[in-house]
Parts: C-alpha cells; structure tokens; sequence
C-alpha cells in the first residue's frame, strides 16, 4: 500500500460516516489486514475483501487495486449472523 493513493467511492464515504469509521481506520486495515477473498474478475480493476482490527472493532473494507492507487468500494462491521465466527468465512 505504500505508495499508493487511497480512493473512495462516495458510497464508502456513506457508510463510513453512518459506521462512525474514519479514514485512518481504512488505511490501517488495507495496510495490516488479512485479505479473506479475492475478486481477480471484477472490472473495471480487480478488487478484494480485507478483514482488520481497530481496537475491538472488526471491520471489514472491500478496495479495488489499480497500478497507482487503491479505490475504497465498501466498509463495514460484518455481520456475526452472515459470517463464521472468525469473520473469515460467509456462513451457508
């Protein structure tokens, strides 16, 4: 991530405002979280599901990747009653 420029989309400066979830929070999450799926076909640039932690706070930050930037598509607090308990794995 280093290097690189941090773009959001303005539904995940939407969400981010409803979430109380601030850019740095993002940033830290691209730049130290795990990346639980990866969406290689997604146009226009392939893009990928990141997992972190703020504090307490489990978060999860969908960003597409470009050559020279990231684009912030969406953040969220996974939901325990959609995902695993590990927050790694969609349940069926």
């Amino acid at each position: 991530m280093a290097g690189e420029r941090l773009i959001f989309r303005v539904h995940a400066l939407q969400r981010m405002a409803q979430r109380s979830i601030r850019v740095e929070d993002v940033r830290q999450i691209l730049e130290t979280g795990e990346v639980i799926e990866d969406y290689p076909d997604d146009f226009p640039y392939p893009s990928a599901l990141f997992l972190g932690q703020i504090g307490d706070r489990s978060l999860h930050v969908v960003a597409a990747t470009t050559p020279a930037e990231r684009i912030v598509i969406t953040v969220y607090e996974p939901d325990p009653t959609r995902w695993d308990a590990d927050l790694k794995r969609r349940k069926p």
